[in-house]
């Protein structure tokens, strides 16, 4: 279901979470689970998906996980 993913974009090199699904720009979807992560990041899916040359930060989508896991 749409409501359990993420949605991500990316801004000057790195990966954002939208958390509002508002941003601008073109998104791609995330389950929020860090193998879900893991994976699309072994695939480079992200820069493909996004359409953005070389690779991007994923620093704060991993920390946005985390919380969600703890929490």
């Amino acid at each position: 279901m749409i409501g359990e993913l993420l949605r991500v974009v990316a801004a000057d090199g790195r990966l954002i979470v939208d958390e509002r699904r508002r941003l601008p720009g073109r998104g791609a979807w995330l389950h929020p689970v860090p193998d879900c992560l893991a994976k699309a990041e072994r695939r480079r899916a992200f820069p493909r998906a996004l359409r953005v040359p070389g690779s991007l930060d994923a620093q704060g989508v991993h920390e946005r996980l985390e919380r969600h896991a703890e929490g």
